[in-house]
């Protein structure tokens, strides 16, 4: 049996920019720059924008999408529902409330300006935090069970969460907005179901005896039992008419949730995170970059302005909702927990592709939104771990936040 007569090349040069990225930033430790924007800008440089020497063909298309629903199912995967509960999920909640005000004020006028033809799709896109960005930094500042932590992370997951919510709801395929509802309800209701059906499956001895003995083994059996649970989700919101994303994010969210207890299998997610951020989450970033239409943006001094300005609108939109936290926070920790609130990236080019495809959003816009968001994970984490360090909010805190 032959492979199919597909090129490889471009996945080549892909998959190599995969790797050098991370050894680059290795052999550079002060150089504190997520591994994801340096393989967006090499993807950049190498593509139709630059040296022209790759581009998106379908094998690397179908990686892509793969990778975008590893990603969204690895982000589902860090929620804690345990950690969220009280008045830290009320401020969480009402602070993505004023978020999505902002946004929708911000949105409208971008489309009155003539620069997006949907205001709604970018309130979504500035609504969302990068949390598997931020909780790295508030665990360098020793911030992760403070306060600050806390509620910067409850902020975080609840902004991540409505954020592919409201994606799936305002932008999929259905076109009816009450139509969508209730198939996202019925998603909803299915999704319960399953967790409830696993969560029971899981108290079952002789098939933990069995998921014991194979899951190290060459069937990985948990592992594939994560994948079947990734792809069956998608394909149901596929089939329910969503956003697909939605679907990958819930899988993640619901293994999450019936997976509390995994002293068995110890490293399963470290297997699954070896899948997507080892192979196919870089296919998504680099392709992204390959994709940004910077020549564009570059030829045209009044489109590079989008870029500062829709950076502005990110750190207002999911900046500003922060001041709720005053009451509990000082003045370094409040500021600090802005910044971490305002940096984006993954969700942010996840939207402007649908946004893209929809016609809600021209490729120009598209690529200055990645642009701002690139800007915003180059310098927000930075100047907040600053801040952090010399907050007194900074120490570790045993009690949970108020």
């Amino acid at each position: 049996m032959t492979m199919p007569d597909v090129g490889f090349d471009n996945l080549f040069v892909v998959s190599t920019v995969a790797l050098l990225v991370p050894l680059l930033l290795g052999f550079l430790p002060g150089l504190r720059v997520p591994a994801v924007v340096v393989e967006i800008l090499a993807g950049v440089v190498l593509g139709p924008t630059g040296l022209g020497w790759v581009q998106v063909d379908e094998v690397v298309a179908v990686l892509a999408v793969l990778g975008l629903g590893f990603l969204l199912f690895l982000a589902g995967l860090e929620i804690d529902v345990r950690a969220l509960g009280g008045p830290a999920l009320r401020s969480a909640g009402l602070g993505y409330v004023v978020t999505i005000a902002l946004g929708l004020a911000a949105g409208l006028g971008l489309q009155a300006a003539g620069w997006v033809r949907s205001g709604p799709l970018v309130a979504v896109a500035l609504s969302a935090t990068s949390l598997g960005l931020v909780v790295p930094v508030l665990k360098d500042a020793g911030a992760d069970r403070a306060p600050v932590g806390r509620l910067t992370v409850a902020a975080a997951t609840v902004a991540d969460f409505a954020a592919v919510v409201l994606l799936s709801l305002l932008f999929s395929a259905t076109g009816s907005t009450g139509a969508t509802t209730a198939l996202l309800s019925a998603f909803a209701v299915l999704a319960v179901v399953v967790a409830v059906a696993v969560r029971r499956a899981g108290t079952s001895m002789r098939l933990g005896d069995v998921l014991l003995r194979l899951q190290d083994t060459t069937a990985q059996v948990r592992v594939r039992a994560a994948v079947v649970l990734l792809v069956g989700f998608v394909a149901l919101a596929a089939r329910f008419g969503i956003e697909t994303i939605l679907g990958a994010f819930v899988a993640g969210a619901v293994l999450a949730t019936v997976d509390r207890d995994a002293a068995s299998h110890p490293h399963l997610r470290t297997k699954l995170e070896a899948i997507g951020y080892g192979f196919l989450v870089p296919v998504f970033f680099v392709s992204s970059g390959v994709r940004l239409d910077l020549r564009g943006l570059l030829a045209d001094p009044a489109a590079a302005l989008r870029v500062p300005v829709l950076l502005l609108a990110l750190l207002l939109v999911r900046g500003l909702p922060a001041l709720l936290f005053r009451r509990v926070l000082d003045g370094p920790a409040t500021l600090a927990a802005a910044l971490l609130q305002a940096t984006s990236l993954p969700f942010v080019v996840a939207a402007t592709q649908i946004g893209v495809a929809t016609g809600a959003m021209s490729g120009v816009t598209a690529a200055a939104f990645v642009s701002a968001g690139v800007l915003s994970v180059l310098f927000f984490p930075a100047a907040a771990l600053g801040l952090l360090r010399r907050s007194r909010a900074a120490e570790p805190a045993v009690a949970a936040a108020p």
